[in-house]
């Protein structure tokens, strides 16, 4: 699997009509203007439970997150698996939303122990989100179909390790190295992140392919697609540099 936005089951859904009219077509300015709007709804849940964590209502924040957390997983799927229709500029804000409420909280505990790691980890995925870009315009990085299936199959693998993890949890089993601070461990991270980063490219594929095919609400769908994997790149940039930096304190 890749990002669960754009699955075959998730895709299979779209239909395309090539009757829609200019201003009802999906486009590439469109959905780069749904995705900032999509980030400045993360940005303002971000900031009010970071708010919380750091003046002591840890409390409410630890309810905020736990609904974040279950709200963000539920929409994602049901965005994803879905019907594509006019709620996805209800269900996308909500899903954003629902990710600015963990993302807070978790990055304003990350930083009390680890000062400076947060605004580190935000440089580095903006950076690798514009890297990505830069790489995919000036075809450097071509998305073929054996590109693709690399990354799904990264992507995928390392889908199985965190689940595996998850079960061995309940045994208080964990699995060797690869979620400590270790080389190993820190290695890792590098690889998960470089695996995120390069499904920016497939986002970029999947937008750049159905715009000016399908209807314009699908812009939302697309900054849907882009939000989920710059969080992933986000959450495991703070992961690895929070290995780094406690390696050295």
């Amino acid at each position: 699997m890749s990002n669960p936005a754009l699955g075959e089951r998730s895709l299979k859904s779209f239909s395309f009509d090539s009757n829609l009219e200019g201003g009802h077509v999906m486009s590439i300015n469109g959905t780069i203007i749904k995705t900032c709007f999509l980030g400045l709804f993360l940005a303002l849940t971000f900031a009010y439970t970071w708010y919380l964590q750091l003046t002591g209502f840890a409390d409410k924040v630890a309810i905020l997150r736990t609904v974040g957390t279950i709200g963000g997983f539920v929409l994602a799927l049901f965005i994803c698996f879905g019907p594509k229709n006019r709620f996805l500029a209800i269900t996308t804000p909500l899903y954003a939303m629902c990710e600015g409420l963990f993302l807070g909280s978790y990055s304003a505990l990350a930083n009390q122990y680890f000062p400076g790691v947060v605004s580190q980890a935000a440089l580095g995925t903006i950076i690798a989100f514009f890297g990505m870009f830069i790489l995919y315009k000036s075809k450097i990085v071509k998305c073929t179909d054996t590109f693709k299936m690399v990354i799904i199959n990264s992507t995928f693998a390392i889908f199985v390790i965190y689940l595996l993890q998850f079960i061995l949890g309940f045994f208080h089993i964990t699995i060797p190295g690869i979620f400590s601070n270790s080389i190993v461990g820190i290695v890792f991270s590098i690889v998960v992140v470089a695996v995120a980063s390069f499904n920016l490219i497939l986002d970029f594929d999947f937008i750049e392919k159905f715009a000016g095919r399908i209807e314009n609400h699908f812009e939302w769908y697309g900054g849907f697609a882009l939000m989920v994997t710059i969080v992933w790149i986000y959450i495991n940039m703070l992961t690895l540099l929070m290995k780094i930096q406690s390696r050295n304190s």
